[in-house]
């Protein structure tokens, strides 16, 4: 789709896997309606990573608005609930919203349950139970209806899962049919997919991870590993575990980075799974 395709007027949604160009997309429409870039990757909020997240370079934030990029502590609880509170005033102004992680977007176009929040001593004993019972048994505890629907590969999803039946004596279904009508349907919004083959893609992931090196992504890592907890949402930066392996003298750097580009590979590969499952309505689109 051509650019001059894209609306002037109604924001535009941008979903996309990892390494597939929607940010350099969402700068061009940004540039040409005066609109604010809006993040919706649920990694690209927190301050303790740019490189490895693919955050924009401070250039790229200096030459246009950027919102919600970078200004979460790593220890700070942050959840599709605080972004969607956050993208709220946003709306008001011309935005093109950006991100890689399908489950802000539903939220954003199919509404939010506004469920209870979690007391930290809950969220301690799911961590320890996840930890040494796995997501599967987990996931096993959850009521059927929950169960029935969950992901079963997504051991994040299966915890909030665990937490909010702990919580608040209910599952996560019975709360998901409390959802309120969404901030913005899709029929308000220009909302986009880009649509790419793994052939495509691959090459382009495995050489972006290669100028992440270049660019220091091991002294980014390095600055994280004293306060390293991979329990948390803001420690699963893709690769970032394949380099805390090789700071720790486990891997090499080549090995370190073979697992990362791999890892990055299958995260794409999920990425697509979920927008063919759930954009069906979203207007796929070749990357630019």
């Amino acid at each position: 789709m051509p650019i001059t395709a894209i609306s002037r007027e109604a924001p535009v949604l941008i979903a996309g896997p990892t390494a597939s160009g929607k940010s350099a997309l969402a700068m061009e429409i940004a540039a040409r309606d005066g609109r604010v870039v809006v993040n919706a990757d649920a990694l690209q909020v927190y301050n303790n990573w740019r490189i490895l997240t693919a955050r924009p370079s401070l250039a790229d934030e200096a030459a246009l608005p950027h919102a919600l990029y970078g200004h979460v502590a790593p220890d700070q609880p942050y959840s599709v609930g605080h972004w969607l509170r956050e993208v709220t005033p946003l709306l008001a102004g011309p935005v093109v919203i950006v991100g890689g992680t399908g489950l802000n977007f539903a939220a954003l176009t199919r509404g939010l349950a506004d469920i209870p929040p979690t007391p930290a001593a809950i969220r301690a004993e799911a961590d320890a139970r996840l930890a040494t019972l796995g997501a599967d048994r987990l996931a096993r505890e959850l009521d059927p209806e929950t169960f029935a629907r969950i992901d079963r590969n997504n051991a994040a999803r299966i915890q909030r899962a665990w937490e909010v039946q702990r919580t608040t004596g209910r599952g996560l279904a019975y709360w998901q049919g409390l959802t309120p009508p969404p901030l913005l349907p899709l029929a308000r919004a220009e909302a986009l997919v880009l649509a790419v083959e793994p052939s495509w893609l691959n090459p382009r992931i495995d050489r972006r991870f290669d100028q992440m090196i270049a660019d220091g992504a091991l002294a980014e890592v390095r600055a994280n590993q004293a306060g390293w907890n991979p329990s948390r949402p803001a420690f699963r930066a893709i690769g970032a575990a394949e380099l805390i392996d090789h700071l720790a003298g486990r891997r090499t750097l080549p090995d370190a980075i073979a697992a990362a580009t791999l890892a990055s590979r299958q995260y794409a590969k999920r990425q697509r799974t979920w927008f063919r499952s759930n954009m069906q309505a979203w207007q796929a689109v070749s990357p630019p």
